[in-house]
């Protein structure tokens, strides 16, 4: 599915020392189509959706070139066939208060966030991106096809549920098996590809599942830039996560043969991975010795059914006999202390792109 780490919400923090990395919220966003417009429509291009709702005019009258001012054989150097912006940086650009570079900045366009034309002035155009009103350089900025080809590309579709509870079936029909629930609020992405007017295709838990569209509300977007006082805000709940992260969670008593074998999982989960990779793994599983959800001991947690592989398949307890590295001790002894960089985290996978606080090779949630 194409993405960047946003489904609605999107944006990488720097978590902890370097490696690790927790999806934080970024912006809302900048433009939608609603669900009167069928998935075949939406799908036939960004700009036509987009501009369509931003001119408050429906897909056909849009087709049908009833805006004037959109007219590609005009001289006007200023007039463009579409209302849609996208940045053409590789980071971010600077939104200004004037159209000038002395002005002063107002926020930032992140990389692939777009928005609609609002004014001209000679080598500055004036956008919406969200809350965000300013002029950018039309240097950084791309304009009708290009701006549509991108927004194609980097936006996505989202299916919004508006029923107490939709059943995520297993293929497209009514007769079809299914996955499980989900309620009312619920924002997915949308896999377009495999979706009809009557199916939506979504991801539900590692599988492919399909919701009837009659009970959804489907939007097409891209993101948005930031104000500065969005900035800050961002930063400020980002600082208050990563401190969460590292709180002190209360030692627990644990003996030396369960402290060595906590050890030696950590070496076989994450021996190769950075010393805060190999505490977080730790800490899931002290975590889990915590948690009313599973055994209260750690060679419980360790060897329940289906867990921890290593575990179950003899690596762990022919590490234990080998002798357990110091990192992996380290670790395993901060991690019984209570130290967690992780929060309360009870999973860990190999990333693949999924969100979570992600450590080296590995996320964890």
């Amino acid at each position: 599915m194409k993405r960047r780490s946003r489904r609605l919400l999107r944006g990488l923090a720097t978590a902890l020392v370097g490696v690790a990395a927790i999806a934080m919220v970024k912006s809302n966003a900048v433009m939608a189509a609603t669900s009167r417009y069928s998935l075949s429509e939406l799908n036939q291009g960004a700009a036509k959706v987009l501009d369509s709702l931003d001119r408050g005019a429906d897909i056909e009258s849009s087709e049908e070139g009833s805006d004037d001012s959109a007219d590609p054989d005009s001289d006007d150097p200023d007039s463009h066939m579409s209302d849609l912006v996208m940045a053409n940086v590789r980071q971010s650009l600077n939104v200004r208060e004037e159209p000038n570079e002395e002005s002063s900045k107002v926020g930032l366009l992140y990389a692939d966030c777009g928005g609609t034309i609002l004014d001209t002035d000679g080598d500055w155009t004036k956008i919406q991106s969200g809350k965000l009103i300013g002029w950018c350089s039309n240097e950084y900025l791309l304009f009708d096809e290009e701006a549509e080809e991108l927004a194609q590309s980097v936006g996505i579709t989202l299916a919004s549920v508006n029923a107490d509870a939709l059943r995520v079936r297993k293929e497209a029909s009514e007769d079809a098996g299914v996955w499980g629930l989900v309620k009312r609020g619920d924002q997915i992405e949308v896999i377009t590809e495999h979706s009809t007017d009557d199916w939506v295709a979504i991801e539900f838990e590692g599988e492919e599942g399909f919701l009837s569209s009659e009970y959804l509300d489907i939007k097409f977007s891209v993101d948005a830039g930031e104000t500065y006082e969005d900035i800050k805000e961002r930063e400020r709940r980002e600082k208050e996560e990563k401190a969460k992260l590292k709180k002190n969670l209360g030692a627990v008593a644990v003996d030396a043969p369960d402290e060595t074998l906590l050890g030696a999982l950590v070496y076989c989960e994450a021996g190769n991975q950075p010393y805060e990779g190999q505490l977080a793994v730790a800490a899931v599983v002290m975590n889990r010795v915590r948690s009313a959800a599973y055994p209260n001991t750690v060679s419980g947690v360790i060897y329940a059914s289906g867990q921890f592989t290593p575990a179950l398949n003899g690596k762990v307890a022919a590490r234990v006999q080998a002798g357990v590295p110091a990192t992996a001790l380290q670790a395993a002894s901060e991690a019984i202390a209570g130290n967690t960089n992780v929060g309360t985290a009870t999973h860990f996978r190999r990333w693949t792109g999924q969100e979570g606080i992600v450590i080296g090779a590995h996320v964890f949630y």
